[in-house]
This record gives structure tokens, C-alpha cells and sequence, in this order.
């Protein structure tokens, strides 16, 4: 078992930190004079912080080995993401912490339902063994809904069988994001199985359910359930918080709730918040940065600054259940972030286990190696036969799926039966591409903009099939064909040709390049989506990803058709 998952220390280990503690031997590290948020009695406070083992040993004055000047400086507990899906960030998970370590966060929730939707047990496993021995701790929620609903086509199908013996792994704390809240308030068995075998564990049960109320939550609640990350209004998170659970307030990529919310942090509600990004893309790490980027925004909000700490760090820790991170007190692992002070809140240093991780530059570590079996696998995950034009004719009418500037919801705009440019009405269409069963749903959008050639992406959320929108049958078929040919990725065309690109060869969502250039790569073909007149007030291919995910109304399109999430019929 890894060091960095093995909870208490040993018997010499607490020894010597005793010592260390009582005064009577040196401190591996000595971060003198430093000021620090103290979560238990919500203040800043200036002492002495000695840490020895990779932990805290105590606070006053102390000699070190190592002495560290902070006078001026504010010292803050590692930031905590409660819940993302490192998938999202299209890189491998090193590339991940590389980006995330000068930003603070020293540990992440991560719920891998990306890879589990393409590669079942095989996907988790990936996961767990691409984040094994990070210089930031990665922990994981199992994903409860493989596929989302009924209604997907998957790589895989897990049951409560498939995915209960991985609570055998320290780094396992739950059941990830509930999102069929309609089967765990129905009772259906599997999911009954499952949060009941999360519980035998003792371990979370997170919450995925917009707009859910009334007898209905109790229902949801009731079933174990903890925490919500969904909530977009006051209201909401208000019913849901009475009802006991926590509120994860989302600000990443594709949905921005913290402004909605940000009377949680200004009230007597503050304790009872966590910090999450959800879904966080490379250019928003690059430009934006992470969890240090939601505090300093709250704050700006008129949060107190304290409270918004906690949030991302000892809430999280606490709901977690990870009662040895989170604060800066004796006994406590040393995960500490200095910055410049409240005002501006620049990451300075960063300590994992009291080691320096970050001081302008990240400390070099190794990636952690991969099974060759899982590496091979989840390189070739498509199977897809040469796509025509033919597959992409469809007789009558078909659903018009409406798309809401800035939102992921979408509108139901009637019907269609022929692709017309000049109205922006277009086709779009999902491929099942995981066992070439030639499924492929019709149907039509609009609000997208493009004028000519197609766009596809083979990361269309939660199954990954490939999904692909263009203004003739013959421009969406050499996208489609462009995607398998690349094992995955993202396709502008134009006449037919490649005219921006994205190639992401892990399991068809993730690149092994670097973060940088990913985002180059995905920028270029941003830009190249809007010069074929793609709409400025959307993303070209993260609004796509969402399109196919059938547990956000009003209409979604699968294999088989365009869905009406609000009556569970296709139309």
C-alpha cells in the first residue's frame, strides 16, 4: 500500500513526532512566523508551524532542520476538489496535478464514470493505477450510474456486483453522483444494492439531482444519499440543505453556480459548503487556475474569507470523512498552501506531506505506470464500420433540439425533416462505437450556427458515443470516419478535410500529451468551429458533449433517436 493512503503513522513515526511536538528533538521543517487560517476557531493566527513525518507536529516556537521565513505570508490547508472528473480535463491525470499543484490543491475527489462508461472495471482500474503515488492525493467515488440511464448505449454495463469489491482499496470513498435519482426513489433493486453496499462500508454517498423536491428528496435523502453538487438557486440548495445534506457548490467549465449560492457563504450556512469544479478543461486551468480560483471569486462575492477556505479545504475533509487533512493543527497531515496574503491570494509555496511541491515551478515527479493489458486496452476502444453518407439519411420529421446559449439544458424546437442552413437548422447524430451495432439516432439542431462542413467529438457524455452535427450527410460522415480513424478525439471539417483537430487516443477522451498543447489544439479548432459559423455564444464542443447525455431536459439524442428527458418517450 502506498505511503500517501496509509492513515496513521507508525509507532516510531508518532515517536518521533511526539518529540518533536514536546519541544525535545528538531523539526524536519520549521515554518516560522507564519500566519495561519485556524478552521477551528475561524481566525488568523501567527505562530511557529513544525512538521516532522509529513505531518504536523505542532505550534508555538520551534527549531527546525529546515526553517522557512513566512513573516507576512498566509499559510492555508490544502485545497480539496470534492468532486470532478479528471477526464475532463482531456490530459493524463499527472498532466492533471501538474497543472492543479501551483494552485494549491493537494487533493482531489475524482469519480471516473468517463472510462467506467467506455472500459467498465477496466476504466476504473486505469484510473486508479494513472494516479497512484501523485504528488497530489487522488481518491476516488465509484461510479453508480454505468450507463446513465436505460436509454444509453455504453461500453459497459456495472452492477452493484461489479463495482463492491473495490471498497477494498483505501483510496475508495463512496459511491459517486446518484444520477438515476428517479430508480433510487423508485427502489429499484440494483441502485438499492448499491448505496446499500456503500453504506456497509461506511463510506459516501453523493448526490446528483436538479430541481429534485418535496417528498421526492426525502425519498432521494433518505436512501443515503449526503451531498448534491446540482443545485443552480438558492431554493434549492436551501430544501436540500434542511433536508441534511451537504451542498457542494460548482464553479468549473461547463456549469458556474457560485454566484446563485454565494448567500450559503455569507449566512450561518458555511460549514455545510464544499468546493467543486465538476468538469474542469485545459484552457480553464491554464487561465483561470482551480480550487484557489472559486475562493478568491467568492471572496470577491463577499464571502468571508475564512469560510471560503474551510470550503475548500476542512469541509471537504470532514464530509469525506478524511479526518487527517484539512486543517493546520498538530497531528494533522502537513498539506499547506502559502500565499501573499487575503487581499490577493497568490500561491506562493506549496508542501505536500511537508514536502515542496511548488515554488514557482513544480517540483519533478514520475508518472506511475500503467498495466500493459489496460494501456492496450484503453487505446483501442472503437468499433465502428466505415460510415456513408447513406447512414446519415433519415425519412419524416425528427426532433429539433434548441440549444440555450450559456446553459447545457436545451429547448424543444418542434420538427424538422431536411437540414436548412439558412434557418440554422442542422442534423445532428449519434454513432454507438462500442460494438459496431450501427446504431445511429437522427435528428436536428438548432442554435448551433454552423454554415458549412460538420463537427464530431467522441466525448459525448456519459456514453462517449460519437456525436457529430454538419450541414450535409456526406460532411458528417467524414467526421465521423475522421474520429474512429484517430481513436478518439475532436473533428472540425471542412469540404470534407480536416480543418481542426484534436486527437485523443485514450479510451476516445483523454490525450498523453501535455496540457499545453492540448488547449493549443483545442483553441485552433475552437476558432476554426467559429469561422464555420459556429455561434460565439456557445462552446463548439463541450455544448456537443452534453447533447447526448439523456438526464438533462428538455431534449437529448442517443442511438436511437431524440429523447425527451421530461417524458422518458423518444419523439
Amino acid at each position: 500500500m502506498s505511503e500517501s493512503y496509509t492513515g496513521e503513522p507508525g509507532l516510531l513515526q508518532k515517536k518521533r513526532i511526539i518529540e518533536v511536538a514536546a519541544g525535545r528533538e528538531p523539526a524536519d521543517l520549521v515554518l516560522k512566523n507564519a500566519g495561519y487560517i485556524n478552521v477551528f476557531s475561524n481566525e488568523l493566527c501567527v505562530e511557529d508551524i513544525a512538521v516532522t513525518e509529513g505531518i504536523i507536529a505542532g505550534l508555538g516556537k520551534y527549531n527546525g532542520k529546515i526553517e522557512v521565513d513566512l513573516t507576512g505570508k498566509l499559510v492555508c490547508p490544502g485545497f480539496i476538489d470534492s468532486h470532478i472528473h479528471l477526464e475532463s480535463a482531456l490530459v493524463p491525470p499527472k498532466e492533471f496535478v501538474r497543472a492543479t499543484l501551483p494552485h494549491g490543491t493537494t487533493t482531489v475527489i475524482t469519480d471516473p464514470h468517463e472510462l467506467a462508461n467506455i472500459m467498465g472495471r477496466d476504466g476504473i482500474e486505469y484510473m486508479l493505477q494513472a494516479t497512484e503515488n501523485l504528488p497530489e492525493d487522488v481518491f476516488f467515488m465509484l461510479p453508480s450510474c454505468v450507463p446513465a440511464t436505460p436509454y444509453d448505449e455504453s461500453g459497459a454495463v456495472l452492477g452493484s456486483k461489479e463495482i463492491e469489491p473495490f471498497y477494498a482499496n483505501p483510496r475508495v470513498l463512496g459511491l459517486a453522483e446518484m444520477m438515476d435519482f428517479t430508480g433510487a426513489i423508485a427502489c429499484h433493486e440494483d441502485i438499492l444494492q448499491k448505496t446499500a453496499d456503500a453504506q456497509k462500508h461506511q463510506r459516501r454517498i453523493d448526490g446528483h439531482a436538479p430541481g429534485l423536491v418535496g417528498k421526492a428528496l426525502n425519498a432521494y435523502v433518505a436512501s443515503g444519499i449526503g451531498s448534491d453538487h446540482e443545485c443552480s438557486d438558492l431554493n434549492e440548495a436551501m430544501e436540500k440543505l434542511r433536508r441534511g445534506q451537504y451542498i457542494m457548490i460548482r464553479e468549473g467549465t461547463a456549469a458556474h453556480n457560485l454566484e446563485a449560492l454565494i448567500p450559503l457563504l455569507r449566512g450561518g450556512w458555511a460549514d455545510r459548503c464544499l468546493f467543486c469544479t465538476d468538469d474542469k478543461h485545459p484552457s480553464d486551468l491554464l487561465e483561470k487556475g482551480h480550487i484557489d480560483y472559486i475562493i478568491k471569486k467568492a471572496v470577491s462575492l463577499g464571502a468571508d474569507p475564512i469560510s471560503a477556505v474551510k470550503a475548500a479545504s476542512f469541509n471537504a475533509a470532514q464530509y469525506f470523512l478524511l479526518h487527517d487533512r484539512g486543517a493546520i493543527a498538530p497531528g494533522y497531515i502537513a498539506d499547506l498552501v502559502v500565499v501573499d496574503g487575503l487581499e490577493h491570494f497568490n500561491v506562493e509555496l506549496v508542501y505536500k506531506r511537508g514536502k515542496l511541491v511548488y515554488d514557482g515551478a513544480v517540483r519533478d515527479f514520475s508518472a506511475p505506470a500503467v498495466d500493459a493489458r489496460l494501456y492496450e486496452r484503453a487505446h483501442n476502444t472503437f468499433s465502428v464500420s466505415p460510415l456513408t453518407e447513406k447512414d446519415f439519411l433519415a425519412e419524416g420529421p425528427r426532433g429539433i433540439i434548441g440549444l440555450v446559449a450559456g446553459e447545457i439544458i436545451s429547448d424543444d424546437c418542434g420538427y424538422a425533416e431536411q437540414i436548412d442552413v439558412e434557418s440554422d437548422i442542422l442534423k445532428i447524430a449519434v454513432i454507438e462505437r462500442h460494438k459496431n451495432s450501427h446504431h445511429i439516432g437522427i435528428g436536428y439542431i438548432k442554435g448551433y450556427g454552423l454554415k458549412q462542413g460538420a463537427v464530431a467529438t467522441s466525448i459525448s457524455h456519459d456514453s462517449h458515443n460519437i456525436i457529430v452535427v454538419g450541414t450535409s450527410e456526406r460532411e458528417m460522415a467524414a467526421a465521423a470516419n475522421m474520429i474512429v480513424e484517430r481513436r478518439g478525439g475532436i473533428i472540425v471539417t471542412k469540404n470534407e478535410d480536416v480543418f481542426g483537430e484534436v486527437v485523443l487516443p485514450v479510451a476516445g477522451v483523454m490525450s498523453d500529451d501535455t496540457l499545453v498543447s492540448v488547449n493549443c489544439a483545442l483553441e485552433t479548432a475552437k476558432s476554426r468551429a467559429f469561422e464555420l459559423g459556429v455561434s460565439g455564444e456557445i462552446d463548439p464542443f463541450m455544448t456537443l458533449s452534453f447533447m447526448s447525455l439523456p438526464v438533462i431536459p428538455v431534449l437529448r439524442i442517443t442511438p436511437h433517436g431524440v429523447f425527451n428527458v421530461a417524458t422518458q418517450k423518444y419523439v
